[in-house]
């Protein structure tokens, strides 16, 4: 960059130097270059995919068995309909998730000898429910509880799906949230309290502020996976995306209908990724998770 004082007396403004120009013209070509590249690559090998997929001998059965466009328009209301069912249970189940898994990741960050109990509650829970196998939660949960017969405990397949998915994913969510918690240097732990803040203060001004920024993206990588295992609700007897997919599959004899499901769940989660991916790029996530590598237990 070369500075040149304009003759008014104004601030001076600064040019790129023939040098920097060149480099900029350089990055320019090369980046149109390797995007051409990616471009005809990537057209000569879903040719050459599409292709290969059209000539085999069993395309026509696999086309008439799930590709059928017929089939897919009249089925397509009700997935639809299943669909927003798994959106309003991965909302609701999002919120509980991470407040549960809140608590749990300070009850585990938590010192001194009378915390024990809670540490070691907090712990067992996050051992248990990462052990199990979701479907197997959501068998024992959904098919279990009704089986006792007490008073209190809900009978609905969706309220009993999202309990079992909130048990699962808030001891997956808690481990994130400790990871931030313990990333955070004990430096500027013993910063704030040397300042005066209480243990408190420096966890509410200092810690969860950073901690949160941290975890975001890999917060946001659950998510997109809850979207998914929100389908599971269904072999509990919700009729969700899934469960009318299986329906419309049984009434048409044709398996176009779980194309569609999946189709609109890869609809969902795309943007969800795109975002995370975006969001990861804009906050360094590489940086933080390098953070995490040298940091040390919260005091």
């Amino acid at each position: 960059m070369t500075p040149t004082t304009p003759p008014d007396g104004a601030l001076p403004v600064w040019v790129p130097s023939e040098r920097q120009r060149g480099r900029d013209a350089y990055r320019r070509t090369q980046a149109r270059r390797s995007t051409l590249v990616a471009l005809v690559s990537t057209v000569v090998v879903a040719g050459l995919a599409v292709l290969g997929l059209v000539s085999s001998p069993g395309w026509p059965r696999v086309r008439q068995s799930f590709l059928d466009p017929d089939v897919a328009w009249a089925s397509l209301p009700k997935i639809a309909e299943g669909l927003w069912l798994n959106v309003r249970v991965m909302a609701v189940c999002a919120v509980l998730i991470v407040v549960v898994a809140m608590l749990l990741a300070l009850a585990r960050t938590l010192r001194g000898p009378a915390f024990f109990p809670l540490r070691a509650l907090a712990t067992g829970y996050v051992d248990v429910f990462r052990g199990l196998p979701l479907i197997l939660v959501l068998l024992l949960v959904g098919f279990g509880l009704p089986g006792l017969r007490l008073q209190g405990i809900p009978t609905s397949a969706v309220v009993l799906g999202g309990l079992a998915l909130v048990l699962t994913y808030s001891a997956y969510v808690a481990e994130v949230f400790r990871a931030g918690i313990e990333s955070v240097h004990p430096s500027q732990i013993a910063s704030a309290r040397s300042l005066g803040l209480t243990r408190g203060q420096t966890l509410r001004h200092v810690v969860l502020p950073q901690a949160w920024r941290r975890v975001v993206p890999p917060l946001l990588n659950d998510l997109v996976a809850l979207s998914k295992d929100s389908g599971l609700i269904s072999i509990l007897g919700a009729v969700d995306a899934v469960r009318a997919a299986q329906i419309q599959t049984a009434t048409y004899a044709n398996f176009t209908p779980y194309v569609v499901a999946g189709v609109l769940f890869v609809l969902l989660t795309i943007p969800l990724t795109r975002f995370t991916d975006a969001l990861a790029r804009r906050s360094g996530w590489l940086g933080s998770q390098a953070g995490l590598a040298g940091a040390g237990a919260m005091r």
